[in-house]
């Protein structure tokens, strides 16, 4: 290193070489500044390194985000405490990903340190694992005096310098570990250090590449010329079954073939099964997976992985995206219009659009893909911000599902009943042929209320203003807001009849109970979110249906999207206008999209398909959009619409939530909020009013809306906003929702 530069070999600031020898420190805490720390004699940071350091009476691990000399910020070194520890075994965090931490934190109006916080999710991945003990053939190590055919087995397997761990090299050759601690003990064999987990075989790009159709091979063209040639953002807009996912896998293969790495972001768990499967089938090799049902150490090894350029792609959920990605070569949001991709706890984000950012700040192409693109991304494309990529038609070249509408007004079905006969007479159709079925409703358990027709008790949760939902399959009332749950009573708590409790309106449980009831013959199977068994239940029931061991599916949108079931005929939605009937600006267009994946599930293989809309509303532009199959139609509409309200993306929205655990002191610093509105004539302030779920886990909830033109800087409008008023206090807090989805 030459004298008195500062840094070492690698360009790391060194203390000692009379360098700077205060390190800015940001903490994976609610701070929106980096905290101060000295750098320790010997010691060499740079900005991005990863140290632990005090903070009050515990020990915190940060990243260093900038370096200064010592008294430039006004403190006396001596003032200041010393950096605890310096992972040397963790790359640091590129100038990329810093930047992107400080960009959501600037567009979400989160603390800094919250966002690293997503990013620093893994401690175990700090520390590398220390090595395992292992055996192999010993240099020089003659024979053992006494050759059994047990020790015969063992160094069979040993030939050419392999290593074992010793219980694997003992089940390996089918003997006990006494046997391999006699040739240990023989000098036959010596004791090794094996890494504690090898690096993941690399995909192979060209291992098995699919036989494309004319409009998948231009898309895909276009794909891998876009790949190292700095950012650009696609929308592939295919209907479902078109091979959306073998078009942007050309993108993956050529990121592979630079020697880069991809990130592919998907938005349910329950898809990542099928997802694995493809991806192995096309690469060889399964890509390493990032999502809540990961194991810590797994986690560890993937976010290492990822940092070394080792992990070369990640398929996972919207948290990935936070992942240190040493060399990333393109970024794929599948399914870009689901809402799972939006967070709104913490730091309120949403993925896909963050996802946009991070491939701007690393100069890579992001590859957005959906049958139903969200409103925003369709305009984005129109206005050439995007460029879109369509695939018109279905891959296997079957055609599109026939969509047809059942007007409950005049063919509804009997009382007490769901299906109407027209639905019914088709699955039987489709049953006779040996199809599948599947029934659609979007609401889980066995009725969304109970209640007393003597006295009128209704059954609602004590921490929500939410009705408990019966699962009769599980003798439980529930709630899916906060996970409350108490055994189904057999009497009414507030009158005691035993004989008047009823449950009102359908979950999936009894429509399955009606399918079971009309067709005693059909295997009937359910298909929810809160299926005992978990993800794994989950995914043998999805083998269970592609092998066609059900008959009826009765399923909530996790059945909608991303699953391809060969023998799927007919897809009944049971009540189309379920998702219509609330105040979300959305609403129209999450419908739409919803029902349009769901019938798309029909006949995607060997054509034939069909899809009945159980609606009392079939005027509704969104029930005509879908059986006339005109999605252009829809669009064209809603864009309009939006257009003319200032909606986004014609305009920019923000919410303002205010909660609480005393009703009064919430709704009074709402109060407080409201009149500190700015004096801005392009800001238009709604509220506060009491949200539409006014208690959710124990917290009164009041909102806000702040609406402007979509050429304002809302952010800065809102920080000033916020400076004004007073900090909140009684466990009343106030969250900023930069663009949101939910109005709940």
């Amino acid at each position: 290193m030459p004298a008195g530069n500062g840094q070492d070999l690698f360009g790391n600031n060194n203390a000692g070489a009379g360098g700077a020898t205060i390190a800015r420190v940001l903490l994976p805490v609610a701070l929106d500044v980096a905290y101060s720390y000295r750098v320790p004699a010997g010691e060499s940071v740079r900005p991005g390194t990863i140290v632990r350091v005090p903070l009050g009476p515990r020990e915190v691990t940060g990243a260093v985000w900038s370096l200064a000399p010592a008294g430039a910020d006004g403190i006396a070194p001596s003032r200041l405490k010393d950096i605890i520890e310096v992972y040397r075994d963790a790359p640091p965090l590129d100038d990329t990903l810093r930047a992107f931490v400080d960009w959501v934190a600037s567009w979400t109006l989160a603390p800094p340190g919250m966002v690293l916080r997503m990013v620093l999710r893994s401690e175990e991945a700090l520390v590398a694992e220390p090595p395992l003990p292992g055996v192999r053939r010993a240099e020089g190590g003659g024979p053992p005096d006494r050759l059994t055919p047990a020790r015969k087995r063992v160094l069979a397997l040993l030939e050419e310098g392999l290593a074992f761990t010793k219980s694997g090299l003992a089940h390996a050759a089918g003997v006990s570990p006494s046997v391999v601690d006699g040739l240990l003990a023989h000098g036959t064999l010596e004791v090794v250090e094996l890494p504690a987990a090898p690096p993941p075989p690399l995909p192979e790009p060209d291992w098995n590449a699919p036989k494309l159709t004319p409009a998948q091979a231009r898309a895909g063209e276009v794909l891998v010329e876009s790949i190292g040639k700095g950012f650009r953002t696609f929308l592939i807009d295919g209907v479902t079954g078109s091979g959306k996912t073998e078009v942007y896998f050309e993108a993956v293969a050529e990121a592979l073939r630079q020697g880069r790495q991809a990130l592919v972001l998907i938005p349910e768990i329950a898809l990542t099964s099928a997802f694995l499967k493809r991806f192995e089938q096309r690469f060889a090799v399964r890509p390493a997976e990032w999502h809540s049902e990961v194991t810590p150490r797994q986690r560890a090894r993937v976010w290492r992985g990822v940092a070394t350029g080792d992990v070369r792609v990640v398929v996972g959920a919207r948290s990935a995206l936070f992942l240190p990605f040493r060399d990333p070569g393109v970024i794929i949001v599948d399914e870009e219009h689901d809402g799972a991709y939006k967070q709104d706890d913490r730091v309120p984000y949403n993925a896909r659009d963050m996802a946009v950012v991070r491939g701007h700040l690393s100069a890579i192409p992001v590859i957005l893909a959906s049958a139903t693109p969200s409103v925003e991304s369709r305009v984005n494309a129109d206005q050439q911000r995007y460029t879109r990529l369509e695939l018109p038609e279905r891959a296997s070249g079957a055609p599109m599902p026939e969509i047809s509408i059942v007007d409950m007004r005049q063919d509804g079905p009997e009382r007490g009943r769901w299906l109407a006969p027209t639905l019914c007479h088709a699955m039987a159709e489709t049953l006779a042929g040996g199809g599948q079925s599947l029934l659609f409703l979007n609401r889980r358990g066995y009725a969304p209320l109970t209640l007393c027709r003597s006295c009128g008790h209704r059954f609602q949760c004590p921490n929500c203003s939410a009705w408990l939902v019966e699962h009769r399959f599980r003798g439980r009332l529930a709630c899916h807001h906060c996970g409350h749950g108490e055994p189904t009573p057999d009497h009414c708590p507030s009158c005691g009849d035993t004989q008047s409790l009823v449950a009102c309106g359908p979950g999936v449980e009894r429509i399955a109970e009606e399918a079971a009831e009309l067709f005693p013959q059909a295997r009937v199977l359910v298909l929810s979110s809160d299926l005992q068994g978990g993800p794994d239940r989950l995914r043998r029931e999805m083998r269970v249906i592609e092998e066609g061991g059900a008959d009826i599916v009765v399923g909530t949108q996790l059945v909608a999207k991303g699953h391809n079931f060969p023998l799927m005929r007919l897809v009944g939605v049971v009540d189309a206008d379920l998702g219509l009937a609330n105040g979300d600006p959305r609403a129209a267009e999450r419908t739409f999209q919803l029902l349009a994946q769901v019938t798309g599930r029909a006949g995607r293989i060997g054509g034939g398909g069909r899809g009945l809309l159980q609606t009392y509303a079939p005027e509704h532009p969104v029930i005509r959009a879908l059986a006339s199959g005109d999605s252009t139609a829809f669009y064209e509409a809603e864009i309009a619409a939006r257009r003319v309200a200032g909606l986004p993306p014609f305009g920019r929205l923000a919410a303002l939530i205010v909660s609480g655990p005393d009703k009064a002191k919430a709704q009074d610093y709402a109060r407080q909020v409201a009149r500190a509105t700015p004096h801005d004539r392009d800001i238009t302030v709604l509220g506060p009013a009491e949200a539409a779920l006014a208690l959710v886990r124990g917290r009164h909830r009041f909102r806000l809306l702040a609406m402007a033109p979509r050429g304002t800087d809302l952010q800065a409008v809102l920080r000033g906003w916020l400076a004004r008023l007073p900090k909140p206090a009684g466990g009343v807090r106030l969250q900023v929702d930069i663009d949101p989805q939910s109005f709940f």
